[in-house]
């Protein structure tokens, strides 16, 4: 059987570090996913599905440090229930999804490291260089900003 979720979403709100009474160190946060569809008449629609996300121990603790509100990330994780008793006495349910691992998307800032260094727009490439293609390097000795 299999349990795995993929996303690839916005964050709410920054994520927010807190300590269990045991030491162990979670966040919380909501990811926001878009998607886009053509309606009946043929319109474009835009639906966005709000997912909560949990991150445990160290993962949380990078997280809370590197995540900000809207900031672009991949999670891949499980889906979690728990369910308990507000201070009414009512039941309430909760589904999640139980980060295992997570990537931020967000362009880093260039600190003269390695990495992906788009080209310039095409009329800086034709007045810099006289060839009629314009070459670009790739360093792909560097990590990427793609999840897979």
């Amino acid at each position: 059987m299999v349990n795995r979720v993929t996303l690839i979403g916005r964050l709410g709100k920054d994520p927010e570090l807190r300590t269990l009474p045991s030491g162990a160190s979670y966040v919380r946060f909501s990811l926001a996913t878009n998607e886009s569809f053509k309606d009946k008449d043929g319109e474009w629609q835009d639906a966005t599905e709000w997912h909560n996300i949990i991150m445990w121990r160290q993962m949380a603790e990078r997280a809370e440090k590197q995540l900000k509100k809207g900031g672009l990330v991949y999670i891949e994780g499980k889906l979690t229930h728990r369910s308990w008793q507000d201070q009414d006495g009512n039941t309430k349910n909760m589904t999640e999804v139980k980060a295992m691992t997570y990537k931020s998307l967000e362009r880093r800032e260039s600190t003269g490291g390695g990495g992906y260094t788009p080209p310039p727009p095409p009329e800086e490439n034709a007045s810099s260089n006289n060839n009629t293609k314009a070459e670009t390097t790739i360093d792909d000795s560097a990590d990427d900003d793609l999840p897979f």
